[in-house]
């Protein structure tokens, strides 16, 4: 059963890493995809934890959870502005950075 949720895992951080390097398009699909990322990394922590039959790894999941969700809000918000600028959220866009 570990071997399974293990591997699980593994293919949830393999589609997150693999749809940010091969998404070019939307920024928003690039946080999703870390997003992904994250959750496999926290579910792996936590079956971890529960297989040594630690807690440490549980808490520190929760830690990850929160900062995702800062981070996520964060993203959202910069990606509304970018949008609102420029029309478009699409990464290959020229960008320039002019004050």
């Amino acid at each position: 059963m570990f071997i399974f949720q293990f591997s699980v895992n593994f293919f949830l951080f393999l589609i997150g890493i693999l749809g940010i390097f091969l998404n070019r398009r939307s920024i928003l699909i690039v946080l999703m995809c870390i997003e992904l990322v994250l959750l496999a990394v926290n579910l792996n922590f936590v079956i971890f934890s529960v297989y040594l039959d630690d807690l440490s790894g549980q808490v520190f999941s929760f830690f990850i959870l929160t900062v995702a969700a800062a981070e996520s809000s964060i993203g959202l918000a910069i990606i509304i502005v970018y949008y609102r600028i420029r029309g478009s959220i699409e990464v290959l866009q020229k960008i320039s950075i002019k004050g």
